[in-house]
């Protein structure tokens, strides 16, 4: 999958119709170049390229009393809209995914409903758990013959050690959403903002 095609989709559709200066203010908020491929050339063919293939709708609007070309918003269309929940429930559930990956879906984790989020989450902890397993029994050198491998057997290790941690931070993020934090779809008004009031963002590009 790529992060950021549903980066941009779930920009966009957190403003219902964004332009795409908009959304590269947004991702720049959550820090998205810090942690990811995007960039602000990246984001603009994104958002055309997605308006070529009938993800997004492109609207001109009047260009601004200061003179120059009409800035373009655009819009989910229904295939779009799709597109952002297949992509955000696939980043959701495998347990192969790059961090990127993860971590854009886990930003709008809030746009799913309670259960289904747990739902998806609960499919990661098991092919985390199947994967550490499968490494453990089959690639994973012995203690006792740790010279069999050489230093190619820490690339065993750091697989097993991966999925340990990643099912460990899983399960907290799921005690947590049992638990009843965040708003979930469906459970009210939430703010799109990311920082609490006041705070200033630390990944915003300066100049």
């Amino acid at each position: 999958m790529s992060a950021i095609r549903l980066l941009v989709l779930g920009a966009v559709r957190q403003h219902g119709r964004a332009h795409g200066y908009q959304v590269r203010n947004d991702l720049e908020y959550w820090g998205a170049h810090e942690w990811s491929g995007v960039k602000p050339g990246s984001i603009y063919h994104a958002l055309k390229q997605m308006a070529k293939q009938g993800l997004l709708i492109a609207h001109d609007i009047a260009p601004s009393t200061a003179g120059g070309p009409p800035r373009t918003e655009y819009e989910l269309t229904d295939a779009g809209d799709a597109e952002f929940f297949r992509l955000l429930r696939e980043s959701l559930s495998r347990h192969d995914q790059k961090i990127d990956e993860l971590t854009a879906g886990v930003g709008f984790l809030v746009d799913l409903p309670r259960d289904e989020a747990l739902a998806l989450l609960r499919q990661r902890v098991a092919a985390l758990e199947e994967w550490r397993t499968e490494v453990a029994q089959h690639w994973s050198p012995s203690e006792a013959t740790p010279e069999e491998w050489g230093h190619i057997g820490e690339v065993m290790k750091l697989w097993v050690h991966s999925a340990e941690a990643g099912a460990e931070w899983t399960r907290g993020l799921i005690e947590r959403l049992e638990a009843g934090a965040y708003v979930m779809a469906g459970e009210g008004e939430r703010s799109v903002d990311v920082l609490p009031d006041g705070v200033e963002n630390p990944y915003a590009e300066r100049g």
